[in-house]
């Protein structure tokens, strides 16, 4: 009775948007072991979200919501755990041990983790059977039952509270069992697929011209404007000037009444194996901060993927929205362009074992044949006296750029 109790507690908390209460449930949504129904906002009355719950041996609720503005959430709920209000955390989710994503969840209340799902995880999380979710130390496993009709409940269950406000809500389930469930044939969950969808990466400044460059794979499937901007400056239309599938680079300008106030440097040496490198970019935009991050490695080899001698293997960790970002030597001169991390799951599936800190850059030598070719107007310099980390950072910041645009799910996915 307990046990049950608090399943009920775990979904009454669920609030994609923050809110601190939640009456409900208002309907029902019940799928094999999945209960729910929607939600209103004690506070103002009004609709929040739609949400259920399935309980697992491990002692972890799982909690599915979707809200009245279209952003899925996962959430991981014990009573056993004992978080700060605000505490986060990174969790790592394989799907039937070859889709891999990383979730950032947010303690709302003490016992419960709650992240936001972007629409490609949630398409995974419909089709899979079986889930890993590892945060540090700890590992759990999941058997997903019956996610693909309890995420088209949920959605059945927000379009017609919308529709028909939560004084005739009813069992959302019954309506659910329609064509669009079918996850093959659906685009994305409701709302995401019909819109083009943001898509960002990363890219910086290379010469006083407004030249800038990124990843191919950045702006390749971009619907209407390419934008840049640098961290607390509005965002400018940007250009594309030439681009080269091949090696994954792409060269943008922006407008000639654009002032540029500094621009990088490409280091005129080669690096060695074992030098320590500075990764800047903007990971997980809209999740993350605004700003941008930096991390710090080495680098490990001199070659990437099967010998590959455009490519430096480095250790610097990398994430979806590093694409396209400088990395820097000890004395802030470029030498690579972030392009890739290793799919650790296929590497996984081969070898038995999950490989760690393993990504790729583009060397210099590529780039610069790029933008010779392109008759850019680009700067070289000698590797002299080292800086700290915070220096090179602080250079960095008048000319890397976050890159954004509108793209096609189908895009996206072929990244």
């Amino acid at each position: 009775m307990w046990f049950r109790s608090f399943v009920v507690a775990s979904l009454l908390q669920v609030s994609v948007v923050g809110a601190a209460q939640a009456a409900g449930p208002f309907g029902s949504v019940s799928v094999g072991n999945w209960i729910g129904g929607a939600f209103s906002n004690d506070e103002t009355g009004a609709f929040s979200h739609c949400a259920a719950t399935t309980p697992y041996a491990n002692g972890v609720i799982l909690v599915v919501g979707y809200n009245s503005v279209g952003t899925w959430t996962l959430a991981f709920a014990s009573p056993s755990y004992r978080f700060k209000q605000g505490e986060n955390a990174a969790i790592d989710v394989i799907f039937d041990g070859q889709e891999q994503a990383r979730l950032f969840a947010t303690a709302n209340q003490p016992n419960m983790l709650t992240s936001v799902m972007p629409p490609n995880v949630v398409r995974t999380f419909q089709k899979a059977s079986l889930m890993v979710a590892t945060s540090g130390r700890t590992v759990l496993n999941f058997s997903l039952t019956s996610t693909g009709p309890v995420i088209t409940a949920l959605a059945n269950c927000v379009t017609k509270v919308k529709a028909d406000g939560l004084g005739k809500a009813g069992d959302f389930t019954k309506v659910a069992a329609k064509p669009q469930a079918a996850p093959d044939k659906q685009a994305s969950p409701p709302n995401a697929g019909k819109a083009a969808r943001a898509k960002s990466g990363s890219g910086f400044v290379v010469s006083a011209s407004g030249h800038v460059i990124t990843n191919n794979h950045v702006i390749n499937g971009c619907a209407g404007d390419i934008k840049g901007n640098l961290t607390g400056e509005a965002a400018t239309v940007l250009r594309v000037v030439s681009t080269d599938a091949n090696n994954d680079l792409a060269l943008l300008q922006t407008p000639p009444t654009t002032t540029v106030k500094d621009f990088a440097r490409i280091r005129d040496r080669s690096i060695r194996s074992g030098d320590s490198v500075i990764a800047i970019g903007f990971p997980f935009h809209g999740l993350l901060t605004s700003d941008f991050t930096v991390t710090t490695g080495i680098v490990s080899s001199l070659s990437g993927l099967r010998n590959d001698s455009r490519f430096l293997q480095i250790s610097a960790a990398v994430q979806p929205g590093n694409s396209g970002g400088p990395l820097f030597d000890t004395t802030g001169q470029v030498v690579g362009v972030v392009t890739s991390k290793l799919d650790g799951l296929r590497v996984a599936a081969a070898t038995g074992n999950i490989p760690e800190n393993i990504n790729f850059a583009i060397k210099t030598g590529a780039l610069r044949d790029f933008l010779d070719n392109s008759v850019v107007p680009y700067q070289t310099a000698e590797p002299k006296g080292e800086l700290k980390t915070t220096e090179i950072a602080g250079s960095a910041r008048a000319y890397t750029m976050l890159i954004s645009c509108n793209g096609t799910e189908q895009a996206d996915a072929k990244r």
